[in-house]
Parts: structure tokens; C-alpha cells; sequence
């Protein structure tokens, strides 16, 4: 009688689990971004998938930037919300794959957060300031070798994409190169365009535009696959450093324990919203790539790229703060 009890207990919840999902949503949802408004990619491509969520689930998604600590303050918040799908992250490479690894969360990425969908990849391209006698990947790493520890390559700050891509050549290239941290993408960019470091892993959107003006050359895409925005520039993985694969990347994430079948609502209507050519267009123009992923495509790559990250933070010897 008590195994049957059980039974028709968990029945029970199973039944109300996809009640409640088939009537899911019933109030405004909000999708969180943690960075400031207008301050990234994240943060545009987020508010144009919202606005299309919002008509195709029939009630308001409303957009609440919650900066602070590099992503992190947004990402703690939502985790430590109610599992009930109507609190959304806009989750990144950052706080989630790379932050667990430097800083000392109050929540845990993969126990606390549930993956969604990945919505999009923006990838990153190795540039240098045009002085530079180096055409290519190989000649690169050749005159680091020449000049060990002289050649200085920029980041917009300790522990972010562009450091990691920085150190993660320097690993697999085994060479000496110097980090020089900045407060932001801009003054790294433009420290790198005016000679006084040499180096710089950004995002195509940033580099692009300098090097059609001729205030950087592109030595390689750091994503595993040519860009068809640049189809002629060879990736760094194809010049000599194979699985080299360094982008930043955009997706949807909510509370743990929230119900799969909400969490399978919400792929479903942004998969419907990524359809629509608006979308993509948006997207493109972050010098993003829609790469949609389910929730358990998600899950996997997730826990690769914290994986991925953590050896280069150990093999670069940053320290916990």
C-alpha cells in the first residue's frame, strides 16, 4: 500500500508538473542581463530576444540589467530565484565558464542554473598592430620566440575572454608574451591601434572595422572554423596550434529544479524567434553566429568550456579572489 501510495503520488506531481507548464506563462517573465544596458552584445541581442519572446508566449519579458563583479551579481541573482520559469539569465562564457575558476561564487554554475538553449557564438579573431613584421600565425609566434617576454598583447581586464585567448596561445604556441590588463574593450583596442602593446584576441565586430582601416592587421580567426564574414582569413587552429578555439557566447538559462517542461517551452519559442530573419539579422549585426543548442547540447558544451577554461587559468597560475 505505501509503494502504491508512492506511485500514485509521483503520478500526482507529474500530472500537475505539466499542468502547470501547459499553462505556463500566466504572468510577465523577466530575462536578466547581467551587464549594463547598451554596454554589449549581450545586452542588445538579449532585449530583441525578449520583445520576440514576449509575442509568442503572450505576455511581457521584461529585461532588468543587474551589473556588477564581471556578470557575476546578475548570474547569483537568478540562481538563487524561484524555480518557476520567470526568471531568465542571459548567460555568457564569463561569469559561467570562466568566473568559477577565479572568483569565489556565492552559487554554484552547474547545481544552481539550468541550461536552456545557446543562442548564439561570437567569435574572436587574433589581431596586431600593423609594425608588427608578422604576417601570419607562424611568423608571430617565430618572433616571439626571438623576443621573449618583449612582445605585449592587451585585454580588457584579468580574467576575461580576450586575457584567456591571450594565455591560451601563449600555452599552446610555448611562448613568452606579457599581459597588460585594461578597464574595458576600448582602451585595450586603442592601446593596440596606437603601437603600445602589439597584441589583441577580440571579437570580430571591434577588430574588423580597425583592420579595413589599416590600424590592425588580422592574423587569424581563434574559432575552430573560418568566419563566412572573412572566408579568406585561415583560423589559427589551421596555422599550427590544432583545437585552438577561443569565442565568446550567448544563452538562456534559469533556476535549477525548474520543470523540463518549461525549460523545453522556452527552447522551443526561441528556436521559433531565432527563424525569424529580424532575429538573425540582429544577431549578425553583433558579429554574432546563431548557434542554437537544446538544453542537454547546452549542458554538454557548458561543462566542456568550464572544463576548457579551467586548465588555462591553472596553466596561467591566476589566483581565487
Amino acid at each position: 500500500m505505501i509503494v502504491r501510495a508512492f506511485v500514485v503520488l509521483g503520478v500526482g506531481l507529474a500530472i500537475a508538473s505539466a499542468a502547470h507548464a501547459q499553462d505556463y506563462p500566466v504572468k510577465p517573465i523577466r530575462m536578466v542581463v547581467p551587464f549594463p544596458a547598451g554596454s554589449s552584445s549581450n545586452d542588445i541581442i538579449g532585449r530583441a530576444l525578449a520583445q520576440r519572446l514576449a509575442q509568442s508566449l503572450g505576455h511581457q519579458v521584461l529585461v532588468e540589467n543587474r551589473p556588477g563583479a564581471g556578470g557575476n551579481v546578475g548570474s547569483e541573482y537568478v540562481a538563487k530565484q524561484a524555480p518557476d520559469g520567470y526568471t531568465l539569465l542571459v548567460a555568457t562564457n564569463g561569469p559561467q565558464a570562466i568566473a568559477p575558476h577565479v572568483f569565489k561564487l556565492g552559487y554554484d554554475v552547474l547545481r544552481d542554473l539550468a541550461p536552456v538553449s545557446l543562442v548564439a557564438i561570437i567569435p574572436y579573431m587574433l589581431t596586431v598592430h600593423p609594425s608588427l613584421p608578422v604576417k601570419n600565425v607562424p611568423e608571430l609566434i617565430a618572433l616571439a620566440k626571438k623576443r621573449p617576454g618583449q612582445l605585449l598583447f592587451a585585454s580588457s581586464g584579468n580574467a576575461g575572454t580576450p586575457h584567456l585567448c591571450g594565455e591560451l596561445f601563449k600555452s599552446m604556441a610555448k611562448i613568452d608574451i606579457t599581459h597588460v590588463p585594461y578597464k574595458g574593450g576600448a582602451p585595450a583596442m586603442m592601446d593596440t591601434i596606437g603601437g603600445q602593446t602589439q597584441i589583441y584576441c577580440s571579437g570580430v565586430t571591434s577588430a574588423v572595422p580597425q583592420a579595413k582601416a589599416g590600424k590592425l592587421r588580422m592574423l587569424g580567426m581563434a574559432t575552430l572554423k573560418r568566419s563566412p564574414v572573412l572566408p579568406d582569413l585561415p583560423t589559427i587552429a589551421e596555422q599550427g596550434l590544432p583545437g585552438f578555439d577561443v569565442a565568446s557566447w550567448f544563452g538562456i538559462m534559469v533556476p535549477a529544479k525548474t520543470p523540463a517542461t518549461i525549460i523545453q517551452r522556452l527552447h522551443t519559442e526561441i528556436g521559433k524567434a531565432l527563424d525569424i530573419p529580424e532575429m538573425r539579422n540582429i544577431i549578425s549585426s553583433q558579429g554574432s553566429e546563431v548557434a542554437l543548442m537544446d538544453p542537454g547540447k547546452f549542458s554538454e558544451y557548458l561543462r566542456a568550456e568550464i572544463d576548457k577554461w579551467g586548465k588555462v587559468v591553472r596553466g596561467a597560475g591566476l589566483k581565487l579572489d
